[in-house]
């Protein structure tokens, strides 16, 4: 885990920022679903783990919080102020010693936590109007959620009077869906994106292979075939510069870059001597990141987080045979 000002260097990018604020924005949710009150929001009482191009946030300091069967609006609403201010201030403490480039305006910045924090909020929460005939939205909705990252176990749906219209809104909403299901099939714990990622890969590798197979035996021959192999490819002296779940979203994002590139089938194993020798070999060691990081270290973290940070777009080539 890295504290926030490991994240920042006077070579700051506007997209490393806005995707700590919405790591941030996304904590403050899974808390007050829960009945939590902060009290004290800020990136100081945040620490944040790489997840698979973007940062996962967790709660670090709770001595403030206090904890309800449910929050208010107004309760929601000045823990979110909390955060703005004191973001604000830390994003000038950081201008002022020269950490952050002059152009990125603290407040402005500040700001974004809460545009993130209420888009996330009402589409978790929002009740949906829609005709009687409309009841595919139900399942579209919920599908909406996992996506997010959340499942629905519990919801509820009314009929108005004139029996025309249903209202729908989710009433148990619970943050790690992705997670749980890699765990499920495959033992591995990982963060919410990675286990995305790595779940794509593996249905990917599923349908490539025999699409009738059974999903745990496939998630069992995808762990032997492919996780495992990249793990244990990696050696030793470079084990601590990345989880392993990290590392291997990375690897299959630099292969699928390689073959766009190239415009040719990459071999697993060519991918991953690639990836190795060109991005991880010049990485810091994750482990090494203290709470506080010398200059030179603050200097480079930032182009060592662009550097490794690959886009979103899933490859449309075909998976390659499990051999290579």
């Amino acid at each position: 885990s890295m504290p926030y000002r490991a994240l920042f260097s006077q070579m700051l990018r506007k997209d490393t920022l806005t995707r700590l604020i919405d790591a941030q924005a996304l904590l403050m949710v899974r808390l007050h679903l829960i009945g939590f009150y902060w009290g004290d929001v800020s990136l100081s009482n945040t620490l944040f783990r790489r997840d698979a191009g973007a940062f996962a946030a967790y709660l670090v300091d709770a001595e403030t919080g206090e904890l309800y069967p449910d929050l208010s609006t107004g309760q929601r609403e000045y823990d979110l102020e909390i955060a703005r201010v004191n973001i604000a201030g830390e994003l000038m403490d950081l201008l002022d010693g020269g950490l952050i480039e002059e152009k990125v305006d603290p407040v402005a910045t500040s700001e974004l936590i809460m545009e993130s924090y209420r888009r996330l909020w009402t589409e978790l929460t929002e009740k949906e109007s829609f005709e009687l005939g409309e009841r595919w939205r139900v399942g579209a909705r919920i599908r909406r959620l996992n996506e997010l990252g959340f499942d629905v176990e519990e919801y509820a749906i009314k009929t108005t009077q004139n029996g025309s219209t249903i209202q729908l809104q989710p009433k148990v909403v619970d943050a790690g869906h992705h997670q749980r299901r890699l765990l499920r099939l495959t033992g591995l714990d990982a963060q919410e994106n990675q286990a995305r990622r790595l779940l794509n890969d593996m249905d990917t590798f599923r349908a490539d292979n025999n699409p009738g197979m059974d999903e745990e035996y496939s998630a069992h021959l995808w762990v032997s075939q492919v996780f495992e192999p990249i793990v244990r490819s990696i050696p030793r002296d470079l084990s601590r510069k990345l989880e392993p779940a990290e590392a291997v979203h990375e690897v299959l994002e630099h292969r699928w870059y390689m073959s766009e590139e190239q415009a040719r089938h990459i071999p697993l194993a060519e991918a991953v001597q690639s990836y190795i020798e060109s991005v991880l070999r010049h990485r810091r060691d994750e482990a090494a990141i203290m709470l506080n990081p010398d200059t030179e270290l603050l200097k480079i973290l930032e182009a060592e987080t662009e550097e490794s940070r690959y886009g979103a777009d899933e490859s449309d080539d075909e998976y390659p045979d499990v051999d290579d």
